[in-house]
């Protein structure tokens, strides 16, 4: 769905030009949508939530009751998550962390890291036994995938030479360290596997196949009990074409035949993207319209500095026009004179794009412009400070209680 939501609209039109850009997150469509994720997965599947998509406390609080969990990439994520939704569980991952940063995520009581070296797992070992403190491991395994499930992902972390996970030439070593009673404050609860990101259900379903095989094999061999295997995220949200979504009824209905086969193993699943970038609009103004050789330019409040995600992925942010009809200048209104508007942000650099060749005839300076799934990888991977331009403000709309408004991002 590209178009906002009418709660989402009233509100952008009702904002003064002065409060623009801001991002406007629509709270009961990111529960609907949620609700229906968590309906179409079989009981034996957990769901966690990849906080590094969009960790925005309002966000991590909605998706709540839908999640049995969160996923964390740093000290930082950790410290923010666990006091934006205290008392849930966390799972701690990323391929650098640092000492300082696994103590913490100990003295914080995390449940489950997923080691991404042997020298991490040293690491966490030594951690561990000074904190007298319980550690879960998930192996991470940068597994190859033969039958070419990850060529079509938009983004491959696994399945070749990547900083991501260990070699599955180490899974022999690392098991052994696990489970020969050497030290008894790390636990071996399973196999983690994140290899893509950009898949459709039936890649998502052969890699979870794959890696399911894979982790009870390796199991088998030693002769130890995996009681989990996390299949990683990665759903495709497809920004060229956002109404055609992830089929999760499909993926759901696989993942039932999959558990069903190992009825004594628990799946994971870890989405980021795929949950919230529906329900998120950065909405803005368009300052100026111009014509340069040949074609014409719309010049919107904001710009890349805000939304990265198009200059990151080189597409065309979906966007939804909403004409204003009101001119409060005195000076003529600038307006387009064809049918199609390249839309740029007020940055000096030709890569400042959120969206080429928009059908929009007839627009006009003073007009709005909600870009479309913005509700992940947008405002927190972007490069704010460049320029200096004044930060959006934020909304969060939710008809269960007062909406919530920042003026100026944090």
């Amino acid at each position: 769905m590209t178009a906002p939501t009418a709660a989402v609209r009233d509100r952008v039109l009702s904002l003064p030009a002065e409060e623009l850009p801001a991002y406007v997150y629509d709270l009961a469509a990111l529960r609907e949508h949620a609700a229906a994720v968590r309906a179409a997965l079989p009981e034996r599947v957990e769901l966690y939530y990849a906080a590094k998509a969009n960790p925005e406390p309002e966000i991590l609080a909605a998706l709540g009751q839908y999640v049995d969990g969160y996923e964390v990439s740093s000290g930082g994520e950790l410290a923010h998550v666990r006091k934006a939704v205290p008392g849930r569980p966390l799972a701690f991952g990323g391929p650098g962390k640092t000492p300082a940063e696994i103590a913490s995520a100990l003295e914080l009581g995390v449940e489950r890291f997923h080691v991404e070296s042997v020298y991490e797992l040293h690491m966490l070992a030594e951690l561990a036994r000074r904190a007298d403190a319980k550690a879960g491991v998930l192996l991470r395994f940068n597994l190859a995938v033969s039958d070419g499930s990850l060529a079509d992902s938009s983004l491959a972390m696994g399945g070749r030479p990547t900083p991501f996970g260990l070699d599955p030439g180490d899974a022999d070593t690392v098991v052994r360290l696990l489970s020969d009673g050497t030290d008894p404050h790390l636990h071996l609860r399973g196999v983690h596997a994140h290899l893509a990101s950009g898949l459709r259900a039936p890649e998502q379903l052969a890699v979870a196949e794959s890696i399911v095989t894979w982790a009870t094999e390796l199991a088998a061999r030693h002769r130890v009990r995996l009681a989990e295997v996390n299949v990683g995220g990665g759903m495709t949200v497809d920004y060229a074409a956002p109404d055609q979504r992830f089929d999760w009824t499909a993926y759901g209905a696989g993942l039932t035949r999959l558990t069903a086969a190992h009825p004594d193993l628990t799946l994971r699943i870890e989405p980021g993207r795929a949950l919230t970038a529906y329900c998120g609009w950065y909405a803005t103004e368009v300052l100026d319209v111009k014509h340069s050789h040949g074609e014409e330019f719309a010049v919107v409040r904001g710009g890349t500095h805000h939304l990265r995600t198009p200059a990151t992925k080189g597409h065309d942010q979906p966007c939804s026009i909403l004409p204003v009809d009101t001119w409060p200048h005195p000076w003529p209104r600038p307006a387009a004179q064809q049918d199609r508007v390249t839309l740029t942000g007020q940055l000096c650099t030709p890569k400042d794009l959120l969206a080429r060749h928009v059908p929009a005839p007839c627009l006009r300076a003073g007009d709005r412009v909600a870009f479309a799934l913005a509700g992940a990888y947008a405002w927190n991977i972007s490069h704010h400070d460049f320029l200096m331009h004044p930060r959006p403000g934020f909304h969060f709309l939710d008809r269960r209680g007062p909406d919530h408004h920042s003026p100026a991002a944090r």
